[in-house]
């Protein structure tokens, strides 16, 4: 049964770019299967990823059936889609562990266990694996120009760029418009949704559906996220922002959505939460003034749908303890607690006798932070540094080390913004 108009959802959110004509009226009228296709670059999804599968999760919600794509075909070739260069074809082996991790991500999404609608996730080497290169070009090459897919943006682009684009990438969209097509004839799939820079390739799908099997299907896709002022969102100073904890840690993760930018958050909270329009709208008045509350709510909210309560809980703690805590709150923290809510924080170990070794200050955290001494001194002389909240003088910088430890055994320095935690054994 139909739950709402999804395509007016996404509009309302602003997650919808472009669609194909009809597309909204089809779907008022019909229930549908319906797909985004994830390739498995990566051993996991990350945050801009994050928009396609929420895609998915609006379509199941308004009483369709999402249908998750891993391409592990398509993954051994290389989307040429946003690309100036060619990307590295990857092993099997690497390609399979990749599927089978972002499979895992996507199972936290999706509601497979959904009776009238169960989500489903297939994987596009299981009907390509046998199909002949003859029967390839004989089944689907056949029906599309290389006029038709030579003006896709993403073949006109690399064409225009001094690496050019090899057959093997120009094959792809291709591989994606075969993909839609056997979903289209064995899921009774009608419609496929993904990024603005996928309008090309999931195009390509259409037409194949239309010329070959004599069909109709349709598409949509969502901007791409970027921030208030243009540039590519989704990414901190160390790199992605990954849905992987081995990757991005629950407290990294957590930490970056309480650091986006104000101008970012309406768009953000309308993207990435759950939270109805009008709610979202209720919110945004009454911390009109507080930008830092709402950015805790979408914090807490992403954190918790994309690792558990109990990540968002650990994070809080250590945001508080980090942030706010005294020598106190340290010293009544008990080690395994305070590990946990540490874990993220780089950190280094010393023997007893390496740490007395240091004749100073400056020489230990140089060593600990791995920075020049001179540039240890700057930090000190611009009161940059401080060791279990207290500031380091320049008359400490010359001494031994004799602060206080937490627990006899553990100082917590401050760089800036960044923290370290160093344990004398």
């Amino acid at each position: 049964m139909i739950q709402k108009n999804y395509v007016d959802e996404l509009r309302k959110r602003g997650l919808l770019s472009q669609a194909i004509p009809n597309t909204e009226e089809y779907l008022n009228t019909n229930i549908s299967a319906g797909y985004v296709g994830f390739d498995p670059t990566a051993v996991s999804l990350h945050i801009g990823s994050l928009l396609p599968i929420m895609l998915l999760v609006h379509f199941q919600r308004a009483g369709h059936k999402p249908i998750a794509l891993v391409g592990g075909a398509t993954g051994m070739i290389g989307d040429p889609s946003g690309k100036s260069n060619e990307r590295s074809l990857l092993s099997e082996d690497i390609l399979q562990k990749n599927v089978a991790g972002i499979k895992k991500q996507l199972e936290k999404f999706l509601d497979f266990e959904n009776k009238e609608n169960p989500a489903e996730i297939v994987n596009n080497y299981e009907w390509t694996k046998n199909f002949s290169f003859l029967e390839f070009l004989r089944d689907v090459g056949k029906y599309l120009s290389v006029n038709y897919m030579m003006a896709k943006e993403s073949v006109k682009k690399r064409l225009e760029g001094d690496t050019g684009i090899s057959f093997t990438e120009f094959s792809y969209q291709l591989l994606q418009g075969f993909d839609f097509l056997h979903l289209y004839e064995n899921k009774n799939c009608k419609i496929q949704m993904g990024g603005s820079d996928q309008w090309g390739n999931i195009t390509t799908g259409t037409e194949l559906i239309s010329k070959k099997a004599n069909g109709k299907a349709y598409a949509l896709v969502c901007p791409l996220m970027t921030k208030a002022d243009g540039t590519k969102f989704g990414k901190s100073e160390s790199g992605n922002i990954w849905l992987d904890p081995d990757l991005t840690s629950p407290y990294q993760f957590y930490q970056f959505w309480l650091k986006v930018n104000d101008a970012d958050l309406p768009k953000l909270f309308r993207f990435y939460t759950l939270f109805e329009v009008e709610e979202i709208e209720k919110m945004e008045a009454e911390h009109q003034n507080n930008p830092n509350a709402l950015k805790k709510i979408l914090a807490d909210d992403i954190t918790c749908r994309v690792h558990s309560q109990e990540d968002v809980d650990n994070a809080q703690k250590a945001s508080a303890l980090l942030f706010k805590g005294t020598q106190e709150d340290f010293e009544n923290t008990d080690d395994k607690t305070l590990q946990e809510i540490l874990a993220d924080v780089p950190q280094k170990t010393f023997s007893k006798q390496e740490f007395e070794g240091f004749e100073t200050n400056v020489d230990w955290l140089s060593n600990l932070l791995d920075t020049s001494k001179g540039d240890i001194k700057k930090l000190i002389k611009g009161r940059g540094l401080s060791i279990n909240r207290e500031k380091i003088t320049e008359q400490q910088a010359q001494t031994k080390p004799n602060f206080k430890a937490i627990k006899d055994k553990y100082f917590l320095i401050k760089k800036g913004k960044e923290y370290f935690l160093t344990e004398i054994q």
